[in-house]
């Protein structure tokens, strides 16, 4: 496919690329590893085109494909695509994948009876695969029978398929909204509860008085954002903590990002009602991740939780605790053990019968024994707080506010 000039731009799932001819988009890349990748695949795919500012029209297609990744109301339908050069079939296939709104998904099967092709949706899951225009052209919202996820072509496969669903609030078979990592842990819940039944004792009785295991992921259209929210929560009791960080998401109402929050003046950001402190904050984490020192939804999936962890703690105002948190709540984590939490110490004692809360250390060494599901643990003695207290306990918060 020909095309005279490609960009490439920031969203929230990372860094992606566009390239544009005569007759309108030529091709969308999803992120690749880093941004070095993503050029030199937007090279490969586009020899002849020079990398230049997108005129007005590209301007305006990468301004919705920007607020869609943000989870923002965005209409690509419009968006002119180059399809000289698409076989019939693909082409067919393509505007009837344009159809489906965000939150919505059709099957392979489903879009092969609309092309009056029935039984062809193994053609149809081939021509996706190809697809050259990917978010324009949503075939994330594609899936295979019987609403199971099927595959993807792109950088970080089904994951970045997943996230890219949760960001729309999509729904499999009227399940709630996905959430990051799909909405559902990556390993087996039930298996988890009964280790930790085999392996405590005490932590049989917790999880026979509270209950199944029901923590739940929490949506957020990037890393980025997730801290973000995290920063502005940290010392505010919840009802105004999300009253702020609700003024501060109005201000950008094609979805807050670390640029956009570079640009915005002083005298703005504190008027939504952040302190100087939280304000500085927000400023070092959006500047880190305009430097690349916060990693993508994608790159993160493949990191360790140790590395993760010391990655995040860098940025100001982010401490061990508030990574722990991204850790458990967003990424689904099996065995995250946050020692410093009120919360998880206070369930403890109470489960134990102690007088006192333990130490970090007491807690660490006897959560040994947890692994490798001290996520699912530290849900249980939340809970057990929460039981004891009538009031939600889930999370606390450590005992001084982070660095």
């Amino acid at each position: 496919m020909m095309a005279s000039g490609f960009a490439l731009f920031d969203t929230a799932i990372g860094r992606c690329g566009i390239a544009w001819g005569g007759h309108g988009v030529a091709g969308v890349q999803l992120p690749e590893a880093g941004e070095p990748e993503t050029r030199a695949r937007m090279l490969q795919r586009f020899p002849a085109a020079e990398e230049m500012p997108p005129p007005p029209e590209i301007e305006q297609a990468i301004e919705r494909i920007v607020a869609l990744l943000c989870g923002a109301s965005s209409d690509l339908s419009a968006v002119a695509l180059d399809m000289d050069h698409v076989p019939a079939f693909h082409r067919r296939v393509y505007e009837i994948a344009r159809t489906i709104p965000p939150g919505m998904t059709l099957s392979y099967g489903d879009i092969a009876a609309r092309v009056g092709a029935p039984g062809a949706a193994r053609a149809v899951g081939q021509a996706l695969g190809r697809n050259p225009f990917p978010i324009v052209v949503p075939c994330h919202r594609v899936l295979a029978a019987g609403g199971k996820i099927g595959g993807f072509s792109a950088q970080g496969g089904v994951i970045t398929k997943r996230h890219m669903l949760a960001i729309e609030g999509a729904k499999l078979n009227g399940a709630k909204p996905l959430l990051d990592g799909g909405g559902v842990f990556d390993f087996d819940q039930g298996l988890a509860v009964e280790h930790l039944r085999a392996a405590d004792p005490v932590l049989a009785r917790v999880i026979d008085t509270i209950g199944p295991f029901r923590m739940q992921l929490r949506p957020a259209p990037s890393v980025f954002a997730a801290l973000a929210e995290s920063i502005v929560y940290q010392q505010l009791n919840g009802k105004a903590a999300a009253a702020i960080f609700a003024r501060l998401s109005a201000l950008f109402p094609r979805g807050l990002t670390s640029g956009r929050l570079l640009r915005t003046s002083e005298e703005k950001l504190r008027g939504v009602g952040l302190s100087r402190s939280k304000l500085l904050s927000l400023r070092d984490l959006a500047q880190k991740a305009e430097d690349g020192g916060i990693p993508t939804f994608g790159e993160i999936q493949s990191m360790a939780d140790a590395t993760i962890i010391e990655r995040l703690s860098e940025v100001r105002g982010i401490g061990r605790w508030t990574a722990e948190m991204l850790l458990m709540f967003r990424l689904g984590r099996p065995d995250v053990l946050p020692v410093d939490d009120y919360g998880v110490r206070k369930g403890f004692a109470i489960a134990f019968d102690k007088s006192e809360l333990p130490s970090p250390k007491e807690l660490a060494a006897y959560g040994a024994r947890w692994q490798p599901y001290r996520t699912v643990a530290s849900w249980f003695l939340w809970r057990v707080v929460q039981q004891a207290t009538g009031r939600k306990a889930m999370p606390l918060g450590p005992a001084k506010e982070e660095p």
